[in-house]
């Protein structure tokens, strides 16, 4: 039986009366295994070797009719005593082997794992499966120091991904602490292990849920609920076809005819859908980024209280949270608006505003990485290399010294390869839409890569320019969610040409007569796109395609 085990929802019993309540634990687990739960684990710390026996024999029961294994945390006496499938092993409890010696080649043996050392010891000891966490803190975990969160986790997968050891390959895997609905299908798509492109990742096979269950007022509902989510693609990551799907080829990206054409075909989407652009954003910025957004189409809302954020989730639009005001209050906020849009499959822009400036801020983004998922994550060159070091990448070769100082970008660190292969690298492992800006902007979806040379200096010199690109990103994005990298380019590209445009401009003399006359273009530009007015062609946009980002050998995982 042991190599059929489903472990997708894995059920860790608590029998405590915080979570438990006054309920029996039996009836519990029973409406558990009708809601779908694929394994069941039980843990009791507290009761005596009779009744664990007892209540292990009702157990198992239950789940023989559900022919669901039934595995006991820590007893390898009472599993023996019950005639059960197997045992779970912390690492204070019976080691690998001589559990193995007592249980026998047929039972299953898994064992909690929180670092690489521990992983290819239980491996080499003959684990089954490996429980590997904590991922987040959690009311029934009191022992903090085990806290590995996602990176850790990752870095255990690419361990197990990249190990000459078959065993170690071929082993199943399960994360627990603290998931629970709300964060079940980001965990499940982020926690893979980083691999390059050519090899598929090592991802886990299932999930340990202890409270999200077994405190539920409804248990069954509960657990169908997870199932179910466990076995759909997660809501954030597609949305219903759109009239203005993007059509063409797995090829079709590289050709800039293509991209010109869904470029002006995505301008005229955000025109006729007047998308919601719901910007979480500083108060410096907030009338520049809505009439950004009025100009381009869009209908913006400045709100930075989550409280309103399930309802407007809710009207089709897209989250900008921008971290230009990183204090705790904001991140609270920040956190129930992103959990909102995750759940209704509305994309959300991240921009680190700031990121790399202060340890405050670097804290601030971690924090936010943690609270959900972003279908964009757009910043300068300092922002985007903080991303890169709070998902786990370590910088090998720094670029020329220097600490960002503060929202302005500063001199340029990496050159275009170089910078190519940070925003590739980081999208692939993020699995989303990395922007680098600059003088040339760097753009990918860690497939495909684009090099984008259009814009103005003055851009680098008005307040929010950057953040106002981030509420253009957010109108397209709402407009046409189903490639979020092609719906991206595109607001780039209307951005950054209407800055040229207006740079060029008599009236302009300078950054503080630039920005009317760069709203005004942003206007234009849609106008004559929409009417069919528009006088140019692919050459307009100063675009590289970069078909092969080579390592730069600049990055190293942890």
């Amino acid at each position: 039986m042991k190599d059929q085990v489903d472990y997708t929802l894995y059920l860790v019993t608590d029998s405590t009366e915080a979570i438990l309540g006054s309920r029996h634990l039996v009836e519990v687990v029973e409406q558990a295994l009708l809601g779908g739960v694929t394994v069941v684990q039980y843990r009791d710390k507290t009761s005596d070797t009779g009744a664990l026996i007892k209540t292990a024999k009702a157990l198992h029961e239950k789940c023989k009719k559900h022919n669901v294994p039934l595995l006991i945390n820590d007893r390898v006496d009472v599993a023996l005593a019950v005639g059960c499938e197997g045992v779970h092993l912390g690492q204070d409890d019976m080691n690998v082997t001589e559990a193995r010696r007592l249980l026998g080649d047929g039972n299953i043996i898994g064992a909690t794992v929180s670092s690489i050392e521990e992983a290819r010891i239980a491996v080499e000891r003959g684990a089954d499966y490996l429980g590997i966490g904590t991922l987040y803190a959690t009311s029934t975990k009191k022992n903090t120091k085990d806290i590995i969160g996602v990176n850790g986790i990752r870095s255990i997968l690419r361990y197990l991904h990249t190990s000459s050891d078959e065993a170690a390959r071929q082993i199943k895997t399960v994360c627990i602490g603290g998931v629970n609905a709300l964060n079940v299908q980001r965990v499940t798509y982020q926690l893979h292990a980083p691999s390059d492109a050519s090899s598929p990742p090592k991802s886990i096979d299932g999930v340990a849920v202890v409270s999200a269950i077994v405190a539920a007022k409804d248990v069954e509902q509960a657990a169908a609920n997870l199932k179910t989510l466990l076995c759909t693609p997660p809501t954030f990551t597609h949305s219903s076809p759109s009239t203005t799907a993007i059509n063409g080829d797995d090829d079709a990206w590289t050709s800039l005819a293509h991209l010109h054409t869904t470029a002006l075909t995505l301008t005229r989407a955000v025109h006729t859908h007047g998308p919601l652009s719901h910007n979480m954003t500083n108060l410096v910025v907030q009338n520049f980024a809505a009439s950004v957004a009025l100009a381009i189409g869009a209908s913006p809302i400045m709100s930075n209280a989550g409280a309103e954020a399930p309802d407007l989730a809710r009207l089709q639009g897209a989250l900008v949270i921008n971290m230009g005001t990183a204090t705790p209050d904001a991140l609270r906020n920040h956190a129930l608006a992103i959990a909102a849009y995750n759940a209704a499959g509305r994309p959300v822009v991240l921009d680190p505003v700031g990121a790399a400036a202060t340890s405050a801020r670097k804290d601030a983004l971690a924090s936010l990485l943690a609270a959900g998922y972003f279908a964009v994550i757009k910043g300068n060159e300092r922002e985007i290399l903080a991303v890169a070091h709070a998902s786990g990448l370590v910088m090998l070769k720094t670029g020329h010294a220097g600490q960002q100082r503060g929202v302005d970008s500063g001199h340029a660190l990496y050159d275009l390869p170089h910078r190519a292969h940070i925003v590739q690298r980081l999208a692939r492992r993020e699995r989303t839409v990395v922007l680098m800006t600059g003088a040339t902007d760097v753009i990918s979806d860690g497939r495909r890569t684009y090099a984008v040379a259009n814009g103005h200096a003055y851009l680098g010199m008005v307040t929010g320019s950057g953040c106002t690109l981030g509420t253009a990103i957010s109108a397209y994005l709402a407009a046409a969610p189903e490639d979020p990298f092609l719906a991206a380019v595109a607001a780039l590209l209307h951005f950054e040409i209407a800055a040229e445009e207006a740079g060029r401009s008599e009236a302009v003399r300078g950054p503080g007569t630039f920005v009317p006359v760069f709203i005004d273009e942003l206007y234009r530009r849609r106008k004559a796109i929409v009417d069919g007015v528009l006088e140019e062609g692919p050459e307009r946009m100063k675009v590289e395609v970069l078909t092969e980002v080579k390592d730069a050998g600049i990055l190293k995982e942890l």
